[in-house]
């Protein structure tokens, strides 16, 4: 096996460590003594593959969003929101240390690492533009509002969601509970985003 090669699996190794230590005890929690213990890395390896902490965090948040962007675009969703949101909590489900870091990044990023986080977001943002996009396109308009602007409103409205769920008198708690509530609240918010609350 070529060095390039051996070296590559042990970023491998050491990444899928670091979501298994992040995914459990979040970024605070997380110590290099830990995921060097827990899963029999040496620092020194650790220190060859990694600068510390941050840069470990940082690789893992991308593998993170890049795997359930990966895992959304294989399903062919097309523009259909409520599968794409079902397969999206079962993924959470099935994957969470995963969701862990995921809703970590998400609603409570650590301000010294929120634009580099904010990159390791762009595919998956592009996924859910490109989604909303199509079901845009298969739904009349008012007049006056172009698609643009239904793009641009739907932006406004996740951030405002999603500093909701950051905000720290969320109630629940946890992170989990707050990862629960998110995913069961959006898709009700979608649903009034697109087709309103007036009865007329």
């Amino acid at each position: 096996m070529k060095q390039k090669e051996r070296t590559e699996l042990t970023k491998k190794k050491i990444i899928e460590a670091g979501i298994q230590e992040f995914g459990t005890k979040g970024y605070a929690g997380f110590t290099l003594n830990g995921v060097c213990y827990n899963h029999g890395i040496s620092k020194g390896l650790f220190y060859h593959n990694f600068k510390g902490k941050d840069e470990l965090y940082l690789a893992c948040v991308s593998k993170c969003f890049s795997d359930v962007t990966s895992f959304l675009k294989e399903q062919n969703i097309k523009g259909d929101l409520r599968r794409y949101l079902e397969l999206r909590f079962q993924y959470f489900l099935e994957h969470p240390s995963c969701a862990r870091i995921f809703f970590e990044a998400l609603l409570q990023p650590q301000p010294e690492l929120a634009d580099a986080i904010a990159e390791s977001k762009k595919e998956f943002n592009q996924l859910n533009r490109n989604l909303y996009r199509t079901v845009l396109s298969e739904i009349t308009l008012r007049d006056g509002v172009t698609q643009e602007d239904a793009l641009e409103y739907y932006e406004i409205i996740q951030e405002m969601f999603n500093g909701y769920f950051s905000s720290e008198t969320i109630p629940g708690g946890d992170l989990e509970n707050i990862m629960i509530a998110h995913e069961e609240k959006l898709s009700r918010t979608i649903d009034f985003m697109l087709y309103g609350i007036a009865q007329k």
